[in-house]
């Protein structure tokens, strides 16, 4: 009879728990922020411009998002600000590329794929590809985010590193150095949904911090079947095109970026500076 009872109360258990996962829906906001070490050289700026420009670096990835999500579906946006941040002088030209930041990014995890709408250069896109699925090891260790115990999962990737240049630089174009990342997450099973800030997804329960050693984002508040629901909305606006021609445009756009930067700087005697992060 105990045996009986006791096979009785996990059924009952697992099912409750499969009804709570299905019904499961939330808010939860996040804030980012990113390690910037790039030496400028002193001979090409004076204390002034180099503190305004490493401003303007750690203002760009000092941002506020919010996801949406249900046990199916996410919705990572940016929460609007109204400071644009410090504006930079002549001579001058930070380029940001493949920083991970979306305007809106849609999952759709039970179909396994992607809407992303960006703009690039005042031109909007609409990327539409299937999500990358992440060889994610899950790890040992625990700690606390808040209300929530977090388990912790890393994978490794390549990318081309941080790079800087001056328009006195040899123009001979270098193909960009690779360097080994090891992206660590924490997720809460606590809240059983695969959703995560980004494009960080795929874990058994809601990604709430992530981080690559320079890139960090921290979720700072979530809050679970608010009073009004959730309702996410796929994004339909702009040039539809894959993850793969999408990076094409950029590329060629970046290069024609190249072109006037070098330019620029034999106008102005070689003193433009280019800063290009993730290209």
């Amino acid at each position: 009879m105990r045996i009986l009872v006791h096979i009785s109360f996990l059924l009952t258990f697992f099912i409750l728990a499969e009804g709570y996962a299905q019904n499961i829906q939330g808010v939860a906001t996040y804030k980012t922020q990113r390690k910037v070490e790039i030496e400028l050289d002193s001979t090409q700026m004076n204390d002034d411009m180099r503190n305004q420009i490493m401003s303007m670096l750690k203002k760009q990835f000092e941002r506020e998002y919010t996801l949406e999500f249900t046990e199916e579906e996410s919705l990572y946006k940016q929460v609007e600000e109204l400071d644009a941040g410090p504006a930079m002088g002549a001579g001058v030209q930070v380029v940001v590329a493949g920083s991970g930041d979306s305007d809106i990014l849609y999952n759709n995890l039970k179909e396994q794929r992607f809407a992303n709408m960006n703009e690039m250069f005042g031109k909007m896109f609409l990327i539409k590809d299937s999500i990358t699925t992440r060889d994610w090891q899950m790890e040992k260790e625990t700690k606390n985010i808040g209300d929530y115990t977090c388990f912790k999962a890393t994978y490794t990737y390549e990318r081309d590193e941080m790079r800087m240049r001056s328009s006195s630089d040899d123009e001979t174009e270098e193909e960009p150095k690779k360097e080994t990342i090891t992206v660590t997450a924490w997720y809460t099973p606590q809240i059983p949904v695969s959703s995560g800030p980004a494009e960080f997804n795929g874990l058994p329960g809601l990604i709430l911090e992530v981080s690559d050693g320079e890139l960090s984002i921290l979720c700072s508040k979530v809050v679970i079947n608010p009073k009004n629901g959730v309702k996410i909305k796929e994004p339909n606006n702009g040039k539809v095109v894959t993850q793969e021609k999408y990076d094409e445009i950029l590329e060629k756009k970046m290069k024609e970026m190249d072109e006037q930067f070098q330019s620029d700087g034999r106008r102005n005697d070689g003193n433009s500076i280019e800063i290009r992060i993730g290209g």
